[in-house]
């Protein structure tokens, strides 16, 4: 859709860990690979502390590098760390293109630290609907999905969220559907989604594996693929055609 509520798409890779991930020297041919798309690149240091279950032993403070590279105007960015690859966008276009900017990579990280195994895929969209739609939701949402917002105690309402996990087997996945009403300077989830000082209604679905796989780039970008369109399934269902008509999509 042209005009899409969409503020974010986020996929997630993770992986056992790899200690060498936190040397700048190991992950310099990977920002080689990338740096002509993200060419921005700002290390992020976070303390942890290991608590050892020895008597008298000191627990141990211990730094974690994530690496994050961005396009200069921050629309695409690419986290690495020693345990997760994570690709996130405020732009989304198209699942082709999606899939060919993850492509890129997914492949480095084939070539450069090559995991061999996958412990969880998760790709997630999120989408916000703001200002007059919310005065009218049931028209452009389906009843199931509206709920309380369309009753008589609408107007005392702060707060209504709404989370549905749904198992997927013939994928081996689970997808957790969350849907709601915010109030003005709130989030549930502060990393994906920002306060805004207005309300909104909120649709954010999100499709993972439910258990390790080996690593090829291949079979990353088919489940990416196959997420995004069991994800697309359920937010057609989850919408009417004035949505569509709204935001300008095709009926």
């Amino acid at each position: 859709m042209p005009k899409a509520p969409l503020i974010r798409v986020v996929t997630r890779i993770n992986f056992p860990v790899v200690v060498s991930i936190g040397k700048a020297e190991f992950i310099a041919p990977f920002q080689e690979s990338l740096r002509s798309v993200y060419p921005v690149l700002r290390p992020e240091q976070a303390l942890s502390v290991a608590f050892s279950i020895t008597p008298g032993t000191p627990s141990t403070p211990q730094t974690q590098t994530t690496w994050r590279f961005s396009q200069p105007d921050n629309s695409w960015r690419v986290a690495l760390a020693p345990n997760f690859l994570a690709i996130e966008t405020t732009a989304y276009k198209s699942k082709a293109d999606f899939l060919e900017r993850a492509k890129l990579v997914v492949d480095a990280l084939g070539e450069h630290v090559n995991p061999q195994v996958v412990d969880r895929i998760g790709l997630r969209f999120i989408d916000r609907v703001v200002g007059e739609p919310l005065s009218n939701l049931a028209m452009y949402v389906r009843s199931e999905v509206v709920g309380i917002l369309t009753s008589e105690v609408m107007p005392n309402v702060q707060h209504a969220m709404t989370e549905c996990l749904f198992d997927v087997p013939d994928e081996k996945a689970q997808l957790l559907a969350r849907w709601g009403h915010l109030p003005s300077k709130a989030t549930v989830d502060p990393a994906a989604l920002d306060a805004i000082a207005k309300p909104s209604w909120i649709l954010d679905l999100d499709m993972s594996s439910k258990g390790p796989s080996p690593f090829t780039s291949k079979n990353v970008l088919d489940q990416i693929s196959t997420y995004a369109d069991r994800i697309y399934a359920f937010f057609r269902w989850a919408v009417r055609e004035e949505f569509l008509k709204l935001y300008g999509g095709r009926v």
